[in-house]
């Protein structure tokens, strides 16, 4: 039986997939006493494709970073249960690390980000509040629009 967290991620319609392999010289988590630090995922969705590719402000709108962000925090969340085997052994959702693809005037990337801290915090309640940044970046994977990286903390 899944539980709470996997309850309420079933209740939006999300089913975790097998976390995509690294593409070059690092691991998707690694855990250092009761922090569990996540590598950044771009936001492919459940079909392997990218749920947004280019530029917010230019190729992409702000609405399409919002759903990319959300699948970038499924796919943190798919690393998580990989790493634990129960996302309810997350005791709390530490920090998230969001970069966006972004054209050199578009300043919208906070709100952009919002698409994954929404997810946390929906599944994961008050633990699920964390510290964040957001950074415009110049090029992602794969032209991928958002990438998010993630620290919980673990029992």
């Amino acid at each position: 039986m899944a539980g709470t967290v996997e309850q309420k991620l079933a209740a939006q319609g999300i089913v975790l997939q097998e976390p995509v392999a690294p593409v070059a010289n690092y691991v998707g988590f690694v855990r250092t006493g009761n922090l569990l630090i996540c590598s950044g995922q771009i936001c492919l969705g459940a079909d392997g494709k990218l749920i947004a590719k280019g530029k917010l402000g230019k190729d992409v709108s702000v609405e399409q970073g919002v759903a990319a962000a959300r699948g970038c925090a499924v796919n943190l969340l798919a690393q998580v249960k990989a790493a634990l085997g129960d996302l309810d052994k997350v005791t709390r959702v530490v920090r998230l690390g969001g970069f966006v693809n972004s054209a050199p005037d578009f300043v919208d990337g906070p709100k952009v980000l919002n698409g994954a801290s929404d997810l946390m915090v929906a599944v994961f309640g008050d633990k699920g509040r964390h510290a964040r940044s957001t950074v415009g970046v110049a090029s992602l994977p794969a032209d991928a629009a958002v990438e998010v990286e993630a620290i919980f903390e673990v029992a």
